[in-house]
Parts: C-alpha cells; sequence; structure tokens
C-alpha cells in the first residue's frame, strides 16, 4: 500500500527548502557586500599609492617629465622615443603640467594609460600594465591589461582630467571642478572605467562610507546619465541625490585626486 506524505512531514520539507532559501539569498547579500567594501579598500590603496610615488619622485605618475631615467625609453610607443635609449619594459616621459591627457587614439599610448603603467613598475600596485588604450580608442581601458581590474564584478579603474563642460546641461558629471579623478565603473569597449555598473543604492552606499552621500559634491562624484542620481541636469548638483530606486546597473564613479 502507498502512503502519502503526512503533514508533518510536508511541513518539515518546507521549512528546510526556506532555510536553504534563506540561507542563499544570506550569502549572496554577504557577497555583494563585501564586493561593495573592496571599491573603498581598492580607492584608498591607489590613493596611498599615488601618494608614495609623488613622496619619492616628485611627480605624478604618467605625467612625470623624467620617467624614463629610471624606467628606459619605450622607443616603440613613446613621441619622445631616443634611439639607443631603449627600456625593458620602458615608459614615457609625461608633460609635467598636473594633466592627465589621453591619447589620440587607440593603441597608443598617453599619461592615463602610462599613469597605471608606472606605478606598476614602481612596485605600488599589484599587476604591469601595457601604457597603451585598448584598439577601440583613446579612453579604451581594458581592465587588467592597460589599467587594474577591481573586485566588484565587471568593473576596473581608470584615470583622467575631469573638465567643467559649462554651467548648464543635460547627461553629463556633476563636474563644477577641473581635476584629474580615479574612475570606477566597467568596460563598453569603447571608454573603460566608465560605464554603469552599480545600482543608486551601491553607489549611495559607497559615497556615504567615504564621503558626504551626494553625488554632486565633495570627493567622489556622481553622474547626471541615465537614473543614477534624481538629477539630470549639472547645474542641479546641490540638491542632487542617488536614486534609490533604480535596482540595475545606474552609476560608475569618480573619485577626486
Amino acid at each position: 500500500m502507498r502512503h502519502a506524505f503526512s503533514l508533518v512531514e510536508l511541513s518539515i520539507v518546507l521549512v528546510i527548502l526556506g532555510l536553504l532559501t534563506g540561507g542563499i539569498l544570506t550569502g549572496q547579500s554577504l557577497i555583494r557586500a563585501a564586493e561593495l567594501r573592496s571599491v573603498t579598500t581598492e580607492y584608498n590603496r591607489f590613493q596611498t599609492a599615488i601618494q608614495s610615488f609623488r613622496n619619492k619622485y616628485f611627480a605624478l605618475p604618467g605625467d612625470m617629465r623624467n620617467a624614463i631615467t629610471f624606467w628606459g625609453d619605450d622607443v616603440t610607443n613613446c613621441s619622445d622615443g631616443v634611439a639607443g635609449n631603449n627600456g625593458s619594459p620602458g615608459t614615457c616621459n609625461g608633460n609635467g603640467d598636473g594633466i592627465y591627457s589621453s591619447p589620440a587614439s587607440g593603441n597608443a599610448t598617453g599619461e592615463t594609460f602610462q599613469f597605471w603603467k608606472q606605478l606598476g613598475l614602481a612596485g605600488l600596485v599589484e599587476g604591469t600594465y601595457t601604457g597603451l588604450a585598448g584598439s577601440a580608442g583613446g579612453r579604451d581601458y581594458d581592465h587588467g591589461i592597460n589599467s587594474p581590474a577591481s573586485k566588484f564584478p565587471n568593473a576596473g579603474w581608470g584615470v583622467w582630467y575631469l573638465k567643467t563642460v559649462g554651467t548648464t546641461g543635460v547627461n553629463y558629471d556633476f563636474a563644477v571642478f577641473d581635476g584629474n579623478v580615479l574612475t570606477v565603473g566597467g568596460d563598453d569597449g569603447n571608454v573603460g572605467s566608465d560605464y554603469r555598473v552599480f545600482s543608486g543604492e551601491e553607489a549611495w552606499n559607497i559615497d556615504t562610507k567615504i564621503d558626504d552621500g551626494k553625488p554632486g559634491y565633495c570627493k567622489l562624484i556622481g553622474s547626471t546619465i541615465g537614473s543614477c542620481t534624481t538629477e539630470t541636469r549639472i547645474e542641479n548638483f546641490a540638491t542632487a541625490q542617488y536614486n534609490l530606486t533604480v535596482s540595475g546597473a545606474a552609476c560608475s564613479l569618480r573619485f577626486k585626486l
């Protein structure tokens, strides 16, 4: 004779399934929280590396005028290449103006990419980097190749000069200053380290931990692009808030240097 499950047995099964589901969801939440913390950890590590570089070489990585004195000349890729002075792996001199400039095209060198290469050559960040833009353009970051990958999924780091585009406008960064920034975001195949990977709440979480929790102020700057913030115009930076209701990837972030 076949017997069906009793109500008690079914209840036990449901409780077990509930515990398993709850454990999985809790585990996923803990993993995501750890990934968010890694962004702050990486930012602090890069800030320390930049300051250590400046203290040792009296210049900004990538922008220093006499970089080839320390690491040799990459005569293949540098416009200042001097025959007979080829280094291994070699690097390029910057112009020392304090502004990070990007190359005009893909597969070319520029200060924004020599920045990471020279930090690596100085032993101040992990990894080795090519010093060259990716093939898609002068701001093509290929994470893990010409700039560091982040422990946050599908994200990596970049650096460039963020310039105010005007006092009004739609869909720009809240660039209420002119200055160099570290960026963290995804690689869209063209402008890497700038593609949206964080939800509004995740961006707010990072901003709140290290800054003021507002996208238009202080050292961490958000974007009016897409649905990252409640404002779409740069002149509204004072009232901008992160959009906490958007659940998908909506934000990339810029940290003032």
